[in-house]
């Protein structure tokens, strides 16, 4: 087959990998020249994703994987084209923001040729493949759906740094805007993606029709969405427990033995592309979920609390010496978005505190890039917050950061038996006085 990626950015790039490793032609598409040229070459453009330089060194020289910035040169005569251009949301209003995906889903319609499935990837607002989507590429192609072309939604359900592994592990959703379409669709993933046995599942592991592009739409954002309101209410057993001298960790261990029982962990922060986003998404075209609606509120409210955590126990922060241990927005990967250090450093220094970050996987230049000041071990400071679970954060002894009085853990990733003589504290355990 011949195959078109729309977006070669950390899911699209592996997908378009994928694709050509099982044995199509694949063009992938990206509006940054520099992502071009640099798969063109065979070499990653990011760092951090399992398996994908040995696979572009394999596949590029090969010329069944190339990089194009332009659709004409792409698009016509596709079998399929897969589309994972970011869909932005408004950090105030959480509204949904189509410009990156309308602007190419336009240049996709226009250089759309008969025959071509079409399969959107990007996590989208339940009715948006039907009510948007269709619409768009009928009136600008020329082509009528479900006759000239096919048009279905199959939301991508992997994580960076293990997409090859997670397209194997999870059933591929797809959802067609009929019958037609959702064939299509399924012998299109089936012969581009393999999949592993999962006897725990109650179907065999592969392609699963979910009936509509609404229903793949919806299971995408239901999965995310259960875990950010399943975090908040960690987070709330979190704050009840620590002040009241429990151990919401020993308790969320204690009730997880209990088969009907899947309480996450409380933390600092939910971060990343996925959890703090597509929550808001369903909440656009489901606005009277109010469980949703405030479980992503409570999350965004951790920050804060974490910061009054340290502000109490020293006694207040004006003019303290505090770094914030990790820009990541988890452990082990270079990624910010939506990090939890945003928010921390903000209410750090609306507290009156002198502000640092460290993080092992970035520079100081591009910590400054981001308005923060670098923090280098064995540097004096007066307090810290463990933001991301970065393993060599769970190694720390007071000898690295001189001075320090106070740890507060967002994380759960230090002991306190290493820190003699710090007050150390970990979001969501307390500790019984009197």
């Amino acid at each position: 087959m011949r195959v078109s990626v729309i977006g070669l950015g950390k899911i699209g790039l592996p997908l378009a990998t994928q694709f050509a490793d099982a044995g199509h032609r694949v063009a992938g598409i990206d509006i940054d020249s520099r992502v071009v040229d640099l798969v063109n070459a065979g070499t990653e453009p990011f760092p951090g994703e399992a398996h994908l330089a040995e696979r572009l060194a394999e596949l590029v020289p090969t010329g069944r994987l190339r990089a194009t910035t332009d659709y004409a040169d792409a698009v016509p005569g596709s079998d399929a084209v897969v589309i994972v251009v970011p869909l932005f949301v408004n950090d105030e209003t959480w509204e949904p923001d189509f410009g990156w995906m309308d602007s190419a889903t336009r240049s996709l319609a226009e250089h759309l040729t008969p025959g071509t499935l079409v399969s959107y990837e990007t996590t989208l607002p339940v009715g948006t493949t039907r009510a948007r989507w269709k619409p768009m590429i009928e009136e600008i192609s020329g082509l009528t759906e479900g006759e000239d072309f096919h048009l279905v939604f199959s939301p991508e359900r992997v994580l960076t740094g293990r997409v090859f592994a997670d397209l194997r592990r999870y059933p591929k959703l797809i959802g067609g805007l009929s019958p037609a379409g959702a064939a299509a669709a399924t012998a299109f993933y089936e012969a581009v993606l393999e999949f592993d046995d999962r006897p725990d599942l109650d179907r065999p592991n592969g392609v699963w029709d979910l009936g509509s592009a609404e229903a793949a739409e919806m299971a995408k954002l239901a999965e995310t969405t259960y875990r950010d309101v399943n975090i908040a209410l960690a987070n709330q057993f979190g704050t009840f427990a620590a002040a009241n001298g429990i151990d919401v960790h020993q308790v969320i261990e204690a009730s997880n033995s209990q088969p009907y029982s899947h309480i996450h962990r409380p933390g600092i922060a939910v971060g990343g592309h996925c959890i703090p986003v597509y929550p808001r998404l369903y909440l656009w075209t489901d606005p009277d979920a109010t469980v949703v609606r405030a479980a992503r509120q409570a999350n965004m409210q951790m920050p804060s609390y974490t910061v009054g955590l340290l502000d109490g126990a020293l006694g207040g922060l004006t003019g303290r010496r505090v770094v914030v241990l990790g820009a990541s927005y988890r452990g082990g990967v270079k990624e910010t978005a939506f990090s939890g250090v945003f928010p921390t450093v903000a209410a750090l220094r609306e507290a009156g505190a002198e502000v640092l970050v460290h993080d092992p996987m970035y520079s100081d230049d591009e910590l400054a890039a981001y308005g923060f000041t670098p923090y280098h071990r064995g540097e004096p400071i007066t307090a810290a917050i463990v933001q991301a679970d970065h393993p060599e954060y769970a190694e720390l002894t007071p000898a690295d950061l001189p001075g320090i009085e106070v740890l507060v853990d967002g994380r759960r990733v230090t002991a306190a038996a290493r820190w003699p003589g710090v007050r150390h504290l970990t979001v969501g355990v307390g500790t019984l006085e009197g």
